[in-house]
């Protein structure tokens, strides 16, 4: 293997490395060593001193984790964070989200909220993300351009919109977004229909043939609320869940977006059709939606990732916080401060995430012949001070302005706290650029 290692285009030298795999895992006296974009080993730190690097960098006090994967949000939204808050999900969207959206989205703003939303992102370690919006092909072309890893959702709803005037036309685009992209390495074009609720049965249907004909992935919003369950047992005679396994629209291509209220049928048919949940306590708390029952689902088997959702019902996309109130939401609700601990937090937060999106073989975990998507974290300030257990620190401490560096495929896109690939004064100045055109015509 030192035959294979002799060069390297970077190593890196930190306090702890965190693999994830295997599960709770801290290392010390360990390097990382990439190559072409992927990891080329995590060896003895002796034996990586001597390789021959095009860059060697040492990071006394950091922490070297899988980059984060937030599975769920609307990375535009960002220009709508504090539009509209302290409201329930349904008058939040239709008296509020919904109009404003109708006044002001179009490539423009998706161009610019998505720039927010990277350096929000890539500031806070997220260096993999879902992003479930309108105009999907400015959003992938953003990532691109910024050279972030993203899966793009684009939207199907049964109604017209700002990107499409009903189901037909959303599919037509979408296929060809899919076609557009099928080559493209670090982007990834899926399904992205709304809700059960806002997607007729046919609609949803049609998805689930042509998910399974493309080998694409179904991202979707349910069993938010009970409420949303409740109205589609009065009338339809059927939990949502059960529909989508009717049609065929469950099974491991499938990501279902908070899942709220879920009973014993519902966590086995998930585990049974191999169907991923994407978790997101903060937004769920803040509209009252409801707890997802994490531990349960894990238990049974299912894989669960983390997702933000947008910063208009955060209001942010930092997963440093929603790792810890997952971790502390599920030992209130479950009655057992055991439950959830921060290894299995923070595996939710990365190979999880990744596992949901189709990805954990390329990334989710520090292993060698991954791609080297790689997040740095200083723990030598005061508040993460003194470190007993730095997986601990990571969950229950850290706040996400600890993170100094981020890679993706080996790249730097954070360097010393500093973005690489975008402009964030820029980023800055267009945010309260929207910020005063939407204040200008009212709320």
């Amino acid at each position: 293997m030192q035959d294979t290692l002799n060069r390297a285009d970077l190593v890196i030298h930190p306090q702890w490395v965190i693999p994830v795999e295997p599960a709770g895992q801290v290392l010390e006296n360990t390097s990382v060593v990439v190559k072409d974009g992927r990891i080329a080993a995590v060896m003895n730190r002796r034996d990586a001193a001597g390789i021959d690097a095009g860059e060697v960098l040492d990071l006394p006090g950091r922490v070297l984790l899988p980059g984060l994967v937030n599975a769920h949000g609307h990375g535009a939204m960002s220009l709508l964070r504090g539009y509209a808050d302290d409201l329930a999900l349904m008058p939040w969207l239709e008296q509020h989200i919904w109009p404003a959206e109708g006044r002001h989205v179009d490539a423009g703003f998706v161009r610019d909220g998505v720039r927010l939303a990277m350096a929000d992102m890539l500031r806070s370690g997220t260096t993999t993300c879902s992003d479930m919006y309108f105009f999907p092909e400015q959003a992938a072309a953003e990532y691109r351009a910024a050279g972030m890893r993203a899966q793009v959702a684009f939207p199907i709803f049964d109604f017209p919109s700002a990107w499409g005037s009903g189901p037909d036309d959303y599919l037509a685009r979408g296929l060809a977004l899919i076609d557009e992209y099928r080559h493209t390495d670090l982007q990834r074009i899926v399904f992205g229909p709304h809700a059960p609720y806002t997607v007729s049965e046919p609609t949803l249907a049609r998805i689930a043939t042509l998910a399974a004909e493309l080998d694409a992935g179904i991202h979707i919003h349910l069993h938010e609320t009970a409420g949303e369950v409740l109205q589609a047992v009065e009338t339809r005679g059927e939990r949502p869940i059960d529909s989508l396994n009717r049609i065929g629209l469950l099974g491991p291509r499938t990501q279902c977006v908070h899942m709220t209220d879920l009973g014993s049928q519902d966590i086995e048919l998930l585990a049974a059709t191999g169907s991923h949940v994407v978790h997101c306590p903060h937004s769920n708390m803040k509209l009252a939606s409801g707890a997802c029952p994490v531990a349960r689902l894990l238990d049974a088997g299912v894989n669960v990732a983390l997702g933000t959702d947008s910063a208009a019902s955060n209001n942010s996309l930092n997963l440093f916080p929603e790792m810890r109130s997952a971790a502390l939401l599920s030992k209130l609700v479950s009655g057992d401060p055991s439950s959830l601990p921060a290894a299995r937090v923070l595996a939710m937060a990365t190979l999880g995430g990744a596992r949901a999106l189709g990805l954990d073989d390329r990334i989710g975990s520090l292993t060698a012949g991954k791609d080297a998507d790689m997040i740095a974290v200083d723990l030598s300030g005061s508040a993460t001070q003194p470190v007993y257990n730095p997986l601990s620190q990571l969950v229950y401490a850290c706040t996400g302005r600890e993170v100094t560096h981020s890679w993706v495929a080996g790249k730097p896109l954070l360097r010393d706290n500093a973005l690489t690939t975008l402009d964030e004064n820029a980023v800055l100045r267009r945010a309260a650029q929207w910020r005063d055109i939407i204040s200008a015509k009212g709320q």
